[in-house]
């Protein structure tokens, strides 16, 4: 299998390193050797997600809005931009802000890559499919996106960052790449922060109803973080373009997955069906044959293993977030 171990890094910049996947990236990353610089604002990420790396050697902490400029003293040879609201708590709290992270945000971390000459490594989401009427989605599906629905600011800047990280290779040569993350979770995830599972288990395990939105067969595909962080450095070290879908292509629906996550916490919590939010994708689920034919890359952890490990977290952690 495919790992990032076949390319190393010197000094990877991190942006929205303390938040939930780039904090799992920045760990990853110095496991592999690298020094690192975790470049955020703290808008959304959490001091507490990267308090273990602040002693680590080769840990470099930098608060700042990216959208506001970004200066990095030791130029380095990888940057991954993962800064961005990526929840709809967030992105809806914050929808001017997430769109200058995902459009003045972007070019001025595509600039400190391409004049570092660093590999640039961009956080896409599979929301630039929108809702989609093409399942599974391949990166060639252009998607269903309401431009100016209420997860526009989200959708749109994601998209854009896209469109401007390929007019960057393609202008300046800067070496890009573009990773389409889907539906990530696990540890260091806020309960509140909107998304299915931290919700699901929050409420499990504060013996509340679960709220499943709709009729709850809408579908999700589900992948463990630790999958999540391999697929983005191994896509990383490959020297793609992309876009690429880093994702698990099994779905479920979000009934059977609030079941689930009852049965693993050992729960007496219920059912509780809500009104469903607008633009809400019916179906979610990646095409990976790419990821599996360039990368060598598949996702490991099952479900069922993956939830517990995030329930334990979310036991050890409290729920009060």
């Amino acid at each position: 299998m495919s790992t990032a171990l076949s390319r190393t890094w010197e000094h990877a910049v991190v942006t929205g390193g303390a938040g939930f996947v780039g904090s799992h990236l920045c760990a990853a990353l110095l496991d592999a050797g690298a020094a690192v610089t975790c470049v955020d604002d703290f808008s959304t990420g959490r001091p507490e997600n990267i308090s273990p790396l602040l002693e680590r050697p080769g840990f470099t902490l930098v608060q700042a809005d990216v959208s506001e400029g970004l200066r990095i003293k030791r130029p380095p040879d990888l940057v991954l931009h993962f800064a961005s609201p990526a929840s709809p708590a967030d992105y809806l709290r914050l929808p001017l802000h997430t769109l200058e992270t995902g459009s003045l945000g972007t070019r001025n971390v595509l600039e400190l890559a391409h004049s570092a000459r660093a590999r640039f490594v961009l956080a896409s989401t599979s929301e630039v499919y929108g809702d989609p009427q093409q399942n599974p989605q391949d990166e060639r599906y252009w998607g269903n996106v309401n431009p100016v629905g209420p997860r526009s600011v989200y959708d749109e800047a994601k998209r854009f960052g896209e469109a401007l990280t390929t007019a960057h290779a393609e202008t300046e040569g800067t070496d890009t790449c573009i990773v389409r993350l889907f539906n990530t979770y696990g540890p260091r995830m806020r309960g509140h922060d909107g998304r299915a599972v931290p919700t699901f288990v929050r409420q499990a395990l504060a013996g509340e109803p679960l709220t499943v939105t709709g009729d709850g067969r809408q579908t999700r595909s589900l992948c463990y973080v630790d999958d999540t962080v391999r697929g983005i450095l191994a896509a990383a070290a490959h020297g793609m373009r992309g876009p690429v879908n880093i994702g698990n292509p099994t779905e479920i629906t979000m009934l059977d997955l609030a079941r689930l996550i009852v049965a693993l916490a050992g729960s007496s919590s219920e059912i509780r069906y809500v009104e469903r939010p607008v633009d809400d994708p019916a179906v979610r689920c990646p095409d990976i044959t790419l990821a599996r034919d360039k990368l060598g890359w598949d996702p490991q952890v099952r479900a069922e293993e993956g939830l517990r490990r995030t329930i334990a977290w979310f036991r050890g952690a409290g729920t009060e977030e």
